[in-house]
C-alpha cells in the first residue's frame, strides 16, 4: 500500500508541512521554524526583490558564457526566485547551481521538467519510461518507487522540483503535445498512478507538480507553437479533464502548472488562455477546487500564450489571474516594471503580493533551502546512475509489456524441438539486442530490413524465405509518435506484415506507439513494448519465450479490438532471464570489478588467453561476460557465441542426464552390476563392478588409458588404424585430415576392459576414491545399450533440442566454422595440429568425436541452460525432463570417505580444492580438463559457468589450477551476494560469513 502524506497549507503564510508521522509538537515546531525563516527572509527584501521572487527563469548547463552571464545578473539585479534547468549534463549543472546558488541572496528554487527522469534533459542520465509506458503497469507500487528514485536523483543535483507528474486524460489519439507524455485515457488509471508518481516525489523530499491544469489531454494544437482550445462543457471537464487534479488535490499536491489552453466555459473572452484567466486560476483551481498550493505557469515564452501580448505584459498578466510563480519569462525587467504599474494602478495589491512571495519562500523551507549547502560533484555519474536506479527502470518496462492478442496461447513459445524459428527486425541493423537475446533460447534465423528503404523485390524475396518457417517473429522499430506520420510504419511494411501472416505463424512486436497497433487489428499474436530501447528489445524477447511474464494492459483505445484495459497474461515457463545482479539481490559493482579483476590478471599472466563467465541466480542471469581472445596470438575475441570444448562436463552434461533419464524409468538399476548389461563384461576383472560405484568413481578403475599410443608403430601411427582420407572404411574423423578406421572404436572399448585394476588391500571393503574417465566408457555403453541408439542423438532429440541448445552439441565442426571455436591444444604427440572444434581428449577423438567422459562443446549461455534445467529438478520451458525426486538422488554424497554423488562431483566436505567454501554442501557440478567449469547451488538458486581454454597452446600450462581462478570468481560471486544483503540491512542466513 502506498503511505499517504498529509501536506497542510497553513494561511496565512501558507506553510507547507509533510508530517503525517509526527507528533504534534513536532509540528508547531516546525511551523515556529518556516515562519521564523520566511519572515527574516521576506522582511530582508525591498519591493523589488520580493517581486523578483515570483520568477523562475530558464537556465542551461550547455550554452555559452554569455548566457550564465545572463542568468547571473538576473540572480544579481532581479533577485529572481528559482531556475529550470534544461538540456545539459549533470556535473555542468551541478557546478553551475553551486555558483548560481553562491550569489543569490535568497536560495534558489530550482526545478526541471523530469517528467521520464533527469535523461528527459541531461546527456549521462536515466531516462525512465515515458508516462503512457507507464499507464500499462498493474501495480502503481512500481510508478511510487520510479517517483522516489527520481526525487533520489533530483536531490543529489541539487533539485527541489519536479515537473511532474502530467495527468492530462489523453482521450485524443492525435494529440500532438501529450500523447505519451499522458498515462492514458482512463481518468481512474490517470489519478491513481499520478498519485502514486507525486508520493514517491514528494515523500522523499521533492515538490511535485501536476500539468497541466486544466487538462491538455484532448487538443489536437501544440500550446507551444499555438493556443488550443476545449469546447467541452463544464460539466464534462469536472467529470473528465479535472478528475485527476482533483484526486492530486485531495492528497497532498504541493503545486500545480497551468495550461495555455482556450476554455470558453469558464471563460468566453475571446482568445484568452487560461494561464492569464482569472476564472480559471482564481476563481475554478483556487476557490472552487480549494487548491492551497504553489501555482505555476507553463512557459510564458510559449507561442499559445506569447503571440498575443508583449514580453514583460504577460507575466503581469498571469500574475493578475492569480498564478504565484511565473516560470520562462521573456523578460524579467521588463515584467518587474509591468506588475509595479499593476500594484500602482490597484490591479492587484501589494498584500496579495506579498502573500504570493510568502507562499514561495514556505515552499522553500520545504525544500532545505533554509539549510543550503554545495553540492559535491564527486561520484555525480555513479551516484545518478546506481545499480538500483537501473533496476528500477528495468522493472518498470517489464511490468508494461503488453501481450495484446494471444491466439491459442502460442505465447510464450513451449516446443522448441520441433518448431523453426525466423526473426525480422524491420528498422534495426543486424545483431541488434531484440535479436540477440532471441538466440538465447533457441537457434533462430535472422533478418532485418531498413524501414522505409526496402525495395518491393526484397519483401517477396524475404517473404518468400519466411515461408519455410513455423513461427515468424516480426519487430517494428525506429517509430514515432506523430499520428499524421502513421507512427513512422510505413504502408509497405504494413502490407509486408499483413502478407506474412497468412503464411506462418507470424508474432509482431510494436517498439514504439500504442496507438500504431490500429494498423495490426488482423495479428493473431502481437506484443506492445511501448519504447525502443536495449531493456524494451531485451525483456520482449524474453516475454516471448517464457522466462518473464506479461502482465501490461493497454492504457488507451487503439482501435475497435484494442480497447483501454486489453492484456493477455502470460506464463512463466521458468527458463532463464537476462537481467541485473540486484534483480537477484547481488551486487553489480562488486560482482564485475572483482570477476573482472581476476579474470584480466589472469589473462595477461597467459593463465588462458580468453574465457566466458556466465552467473545465474533465482532463474536469471546476471553476469555473462566474454574476456579475451581465442589464443594469445590471435586478435578474434571471445564473443558470448564462442563455443569451447568442455571436456569431463561432458560426464554430467551427456552421459549423466541419459543414465538419470534411464534410472528413472526404472530401466537402470544403479545398484547392479555393470555385466547386467553389458555381458561383454563377465569373465573380466570389472565382472562385479557395480554401476553406483562406477558413478561416484569408487570402482577401482585406473583413471586414464593412453589409447592412442596402442596404434602407433615406431616410425608413427599405424596406417591401419588412419588414414589422411575419409571413406566407408575410415569414417571416424580424429581431426581435420586425419581418420580412424571404423573398427577404432571396438578396439578402444576392448582395451578398456583389459585395463588393469587399482591395488585394494584384502581387508579394505571396497576401493578408494580415484577419479576415472574408464568409468564413463562403460556409462556411455551401458547407455546406448539400453536406449538402442546413439547417445549424441538420445540427448539431442530429448535435451539439447528441446532446451534450444544449438550449440550445446558433438563434433561442432559439422555444424559450425571453426572460427566459432576456440582452439585448444597444439598436438604435438598424436595428431600434430592444432585442435579446433576436434574434441582435445585423445581417447574421445578416436571414437569420432563422441565419448561418455568428453566430446560435449557449448557457450556459457547454453551450458547454464542445462544446468538451470537439473538446478530446476529438471523442469524448464513448461516442461518436465525429469521427475522431481530423480536429480537430487544422484547429486547426494553417499560414502563418508567420498564426496563424490553419483555422477556428480560434490564440494570437499574439508574445503579447499576448485570449489569455493561459501558454496553450500548441497551444491553439485563438475570441471573440465581444458579449463571449464559448471557448478550448481541450489540453496542459493545459483548457476556458475567458467569456459576457457587453458590448455592452449600446452596442456602443461596448469596456471588454472595453480592460482585457484574457478575457485576465486567463484567467492567473489558468493561475495557479491553477501556485499548486497549487507548494504540493504537483509539477513545472511543460507550463506557462510566472509572470511
Amino acid at each position: 500500500m502506498l503511505k499517504k502524506v498529509l501536506v497542510l497549507f497553513l494561511l496565512p503564510s501558507i506553510i507547507f508541512l509533510s508530517i503525517a508521522s509526527e507528533k504534534e509538537p513536532a509540528k508547531y515546531a516546525y511551523k515556529a521554524n518556516q515562519s521564523r525563516w520566511v519572515d527574516s527572509v521576506f522582511n530582508a527584501l525591498d519591493a523589488d526583490e520580493r517581486i523578483g521572487q515570483l520568477f523562475m527563469v530558464a537556465a542551461y548547463s550547455n550554452q555559452n558564457e554569455k548566457h550564465q552571464k545572463e542568468i547571473e545578473s538576473l540572480i544579481r539585479n532581479q533577485s529572481i526566485g528559482g531556475l529550470i534547468f534544461f538540456q545539459g549534463g549533470p556535473v555542468r549543472q551541478a557546478n553551475l547551481t553551486n555558483k548560481y546558488q553562491s550569489i543569490s541572496k535568497v536560495p534558489l528554487l530550482i526545478g526541471m521538467d523530469a517528467e521520464w527522469g533527469l535523461g528527459m534533459r541531461l546527456d549521462s542520465t536515466i531516462s525512465y519510461p515515458r508516462q503512457m509506458t507507464l499507464g500499462a503497469i498493474a501495480d502503481n507500487d512500481n510508478i511510487y518507487r520510479m517517483g522516489e528514485e527520481i526525487a533520489r536523483q533530483c536531490k543529489r543535483l541539487g533539485v527541489h522540483i519536479n515537473f511532474a507528474p502530467v495527468v492530462d486524460i489523453n482521450s485524443n489519439q492525435n494529440n500532438p503535445v501529450i500523447g505519451v507524455r499522458s498515462f492514458g485515457e482512463d481518468k481512474e488509471n490517470v489519478a491513481a498512478k499520478g498519485i502514486a508518481y507525486m508520493q514517491g516525489l514528494q515523500h522523499n523530499g521533492i515538490m511535485a507538480n501536476a500539468k497541466h491544469f486544466p487538462g491538455h489531454g484532448d487538443t489536437d494544437t501544440d500550446s507551444h507553437v499555438a493556443l488550443p482550445v476545449i469546447n467541452h462543457s463544464r460539466k464534462r471537464m469536472s467529470e473528465t479533464e479535472l478528475y485527476p487534479f482533483k484526486k492530486l488535490f485531495a492528497d497532498s499536491l504541493m503545486s500545480v502548472m497551468v495550461a495555455h489552453m482556450y476554455v470558453p466555459a469558464y471563460d468566453e473572452t475571446k482568445n484568452r488562455a487560461t494561464t492569464l484567466s482569472k476564472p480559471v486560476v482564481t476563481d475554478l483551481l483556487k476557490k472552487e477546487l480549494g487548491f492551497k498550493g504553489l501555482v505555476f505557469t507553463d512557459a510564458l515564452n510559449m507561442k499559445g500564450v506569447s503571440q498575443s501580448h508583449k514580453a514583460g505584459e504577460v507575466d503581469m498578466l498571469a500574475l493578475l489571474a492569480g498564478n504565484d510563480v511565473l516560470l520562462f519569462s521573456e523578460d524579467v525587467p521588463e515584467a518587474i516594471k509591468q506588475i509595479k504599474k499593476a500594484i500602482r494602478g490597484k490591479k492587484i495589491t501589494q498584500a496579495e503580493v506579498d502573500a504570493k512571495v510568502k507562499k514561495i519562500l514556505s515552499g522553500k523551507y520545504w525544500a532545505g533551502l533554509h539549510t543550503i549547502d554545495p553540492i559535491e560533484t564527486a561520484h555525480l555519474h555513479a551516484d545518478l546512475n546506481n545499480p538500483q536506479a537501473r533496476l528500477v527502470n528495468r522493472n518498470l518496462y517489464q511490468q508494461a509489456l503488453t501481450v495484446v492478442r494471444n491466439e491459442r496461447n502460442l505465447i510464450p513459445y513451449r516446443m522448441l524441438d520441433t518448431t523453426s524459428f525466423a526473426s525480422v527486425s524491420i528498422g534495426l541493423s543486424a545483431d541488434n539486442e531484440f535479436q540477440q537475446t532471441l538466440s538465447k533460447y533457441t537457434f533462430v534465423q535472422q533478418y532485418t530490413l531498413p524501414a522505409d528503404k526496402a525495395t518491393d523485390a526484397e519483401y517477396e524475396i524475404l517473404l518468400e524465405k519466411l515461408s519455410n518457417f513455423k513461427v515468424v517473429m516480426v519487430s517494428i522499430h525506429k517509430m514515432n509518435n506523430a499520428a499524421s506520420k502513421s507512427y513512422g510504419i510505413s504502408q509497405q511494411t504494413r502490407t509486408f506484415i499483413e502478407r506474412l501472416r497468412t503464411k506462418t505463424q507470424m508474432s509482431l512486436v510494436v517498439f514504439g506507439n500504442p496507438y500504431s497497433l490500429k494498423y495490426f487489428d488482423r495479428i493473431n499474436h502481437l506484443v506492445c513494448a511501448y519504447e525502443d530501447n536495449e531493456l524494451t528489445q531485451s525483456l520482449a524477447a524474453q516475454v516471448l519465450f517464457g522466462a518473464i511474464e506479461a502482465k501490461g494492459k493497454l492504457p488507451v483505445t487503439a482501435g475497435e479490438p484494442y480497447v483501454s484495459g486489453t492484456g493477455v497474461v502470460t506464463e512463466s515457463l521458468r527458463r532463464l532471464g537476462y537481467t541485473a545482479p540486484e534483480d537477484a539481490g547481488m551486487s553489480s559493482t562488486f560482482l564485475e570489478s572483482g570477476i573482472d579483476s581476476i579474470v584480466n590478471a589472469s589473462i595477461k599472466d597467459f593463465v588462458m588467453p580468453g574465457c566466458q563467465v556466465l552467473v545465474a541466480k533465482n532463474g536469471k542471469v546476471v553476469f555473462n561476460k566474454s574476456y579475451g581472445h581465442l589464443s594469445y596470438d590471435s586478435l578474434e575475441p571471445v564473443l558470448p557465441t564462442t563455443m569451447y570444448d568442455i571436456a569431463s562436463v561432458t560426464k554430467v552434461a551427456a552421459t549423466l542426464q541419459a543414465v538419470m533419464f534411464l534410472h528413472e524409468r526404472q530401466l537402470l538399476d544403479v545398484n547392479q552390476k555393470a555385466s547386467f548389461y553389458l555381458p561383454e563384461l563377465k569373465g573380466s576383472n570389472k565382472e562385479n563392478m557395480l554401476i553406483r560405484d562406477i558413478l561416484m568413481h569408487q570402482a577401482g578403475l585406473i583413471a586414464y588409458l593412453a589409447h592412442w599410443e596402442k596404434t602407433k608403430t615406431r616410425t608413427g601411427l599405424s596406417s591401419t588404424f588412419y588414414s589422411q582420407i575419409q571413406n566407408n572404411l575410415y569414417p571416424l574423423e580424429i581431426a581435420p585430415g586425419m581418420y580412424g578406421m571404423a573398427a577404432l572404436e571396438d578396439s578402444l572399448w576392448k582395451w578398456t576392459i583389459q585395463s588393469r585394476l587399482l591395488y585394494k588391500p584384502k581387508k579394505q571393503a571396497q576401493h578408494r576414491f580415484e577419479y576415472s574417465d574408464l568409468g564413463f566408457y562403460m556409462m556411455q555403453k551401458v547407455a546406448e545399450r539400453l536406449l538402442n541408439q546413439p547417445i549424441e542423438d538420445f540427448l539431442s532429440q530429448n535435451f539439447y533440442q528441446p532446451l534450444g541448445l544449438h550449440t550445446l552439441t558433438f563434433n561442432p565442426l559439422c555444424k559450425f566454422t571453426e572460427s566459432c571455436i576456440a582452439p585448444t591444444e597444439k598436438d604435438k604427440i598424436f595428431r600434430g595440429q592444432l585442435i579446433r572444434g576436434s574434441v582435445h581428449d585423445q581417447g574421445a577423438a578416436m571414437m569420432g568425436g563422441v565419448a561418455g567422459h568428453a566430446g560435449l562443446f557449448s557457450n556459457a549461455n547454453d551450458l547454464a541452460i542445462l544446468m538451470q534445467m537439473n538446478l530446476q529438478k529438471g523442469d524448464y520451458g513448461g516442461r518436465r525432463y525429469f521427475l522431481e525426486p530423480t536429480i537430487p538422488v544422484f547429486t547426494k554424497s553417499y560414502n563418508k570417505g567420498n564426496r563424490r554423488g553419483l555422477g556428480w562431483d560434490r564440494p570437499r566436505p574439508e574445503g579447499g580444492g576448485q570449489v569455493s567454501d561459501l558454496a553450500s554442501r548441497n551444491s553439485f557440478g563438475h570441471s573440465g580438463f581444458t579449463g571449464t567449469f559448471a557448478w550448481v547451488d541450489p540453496e542459493e538458486e545459483l548457476v556458475y559457468i567458467f569456459l576457457s581454454n587453458r590448455v592452449y597452446p600446452t596442456a602443461h600450462n596448469e596456471k588454472l589450477m595453480k592460482y585457484n581462478v574457478r575457485r576465486n570468481v567463484q567467492d567473489v560471486i558468493y561475495k557479491s551476494i553477501i556485499n548486497y544483503q549487507t548494504l540493504n540491512h537483509t539477513s545472511v542466513t543460507s550463506i557462510k560469513k566472509s572470511e
